[in-house]
């Protein structure tokens, strides 16, 4: 291992972080409900586009400093795309070779954006194969699996340092409300829940954590069982967030509230919010506002008063030809419609229907 290697790997990232500005805080205008405030961390402004862009420089340092990575040493993750793309743009700084490892039928567009960063993508055709997969290329190549599965909630520092919560509470200082209500989230690795949830507790806000969770995604039914054998089959659907096992990642012990979305609702939120905000996000996003939008209609209808914030996970460009799609919506039989109008009946006045309901 050379430390004098690792010292300047180290440094390269910390310089990377020192030249990027910190991600926005967006306003989201719900005039039926004036005495709540909801906004947007957006996420999507990070070099490599996404909230991922965090947790890949986490995993890096965390690797680095545990002496998991050397010179040449060949990178390999488990990723159906935004940790691969962040990734891959470490490595290259690097100058490390990295290998995705994601299930066929990832978005060619995050495809485009992980091999335009230098990465090699493998695929696989069952997506609960990529975990084996990405830790045999590594075994056999003498690399390291980042496996951000495992990784995620303790590669970061939940106390503060720089992460995501510590961010939206010095953001949200001067605002009406400067300690949110509630944060909502989505759980792909269950990283970031958890590195919020533990900020929340251990900085003593009153501030609750709800975590979103699409279907076909095992976390839902685990918060409420405590069955961590549970399984499903294929993906979420969302990329990005929900998973067809529980990930040693996910930490249900910290979370306050969890909403399942359908995933109809997650596209319709999507266009909902771009006419709202005048920005397209990506279908995780669409999860996270639906789901900040009924926490909002449920405090409006206790007359509570008080801030919400939620995530813009990725920007929308990336799902053109999926959930942006039409063509896509019909072929893969979600019918967004229904959803369309109750978020916009939400945003109008205040007062959530369930899914359904006319």
């Amino acid at each position: 291992m050379s430390r004098a290697w690792v010292s300047e790997a180290t440094h390269r990232i910390e310089r990377d972080f020192q030249r990027s500005a910190d991600t926005h805080l967006v306003l989201v205008e719900l005039p039926s409900m004036p005495g709540i405030l909801l906004y947007l961390k957006d996420e999507s402004t990070h070099p490599t586009g996404s909230l991922k862009h965090r947790l890949a420089r986490s995993l890096f340092l965390y690797a680095l400093a545990n002496g998991w990575i050397d010179e040449g040493s060949t990178v390999v993750e488990a990723s159906s795309g935004s940790t691969a793309v962040s990734e891959a743009y470490f490595a290259r700084m690097l100058g490390l070779p990295f290998v995705a490892v994601m299930p066929r039928g990832t978005s060619p567009a995050k495809v485009g954006a992980i091999e335009f960063h230098g990465g090699r993508c493998h695929f696989v055709d069952r997506p609960d194969r990529v975990y084996e997969e990405a830790a045999r290329i590594a075994r056999e190549s003498g690399g390291h699996y980042m496996d951000q599965f495992t990784y995620a909630e303790r590669a970061t520092d939940w106390r503060g340092n720089n992460n995501i919560a510590e961010s939206i509470f010095e953001q949200m200082r001067g605002e009406p409300h400067p300690e949110p209500r509630w944060v909502v989230v989505g759980a792909g690795t269950g990283g970031t829940s958890a590195t919020i949830g533990r900020y929340l507790r251990y900085h003593r806000t009153a501030c609750e954590l709800c975590v979103v969770d699409p279907e076909r995604s095992v976390f839902y039914d685990y918060y409420a069982t405590g069955d961590a054998s549970l399984t499903a089959s294929g993906g979420s659907d969302v990329e990005g967030i929900g998973r067809p096992r529980v990930e040693p990642s996910f930490v249900p012990s910290v979370i306050d509230k969890m909403i399942r979305v359908p995933n109809a609702a997650s596209y319709a939120a999507m266009r909902v919010l771009e006419r709202l905000v005048g920005v397209r996000y990506g279908g995780s996003t669409g999860t996270n506002f639906c789901g900040a939008l009924e926490v909002a209609c449920g405090m409006a209808a206790r007359g509570e008063t008080g801030s919400i914030v939620t995530l813009a996970c990725d920007g929308g460009d990336r799902y053109l030809d999926s959930y942006a799609s039409d063509a896509w919506l019909a072929a893969n039989g979600y019918d967004v419609a229904p959803h369309v109008a109750r978020l916009e009946r939400a945003c109008a006045t205040g007062v959530w229907t369930a899914a359904g309901t006319a």
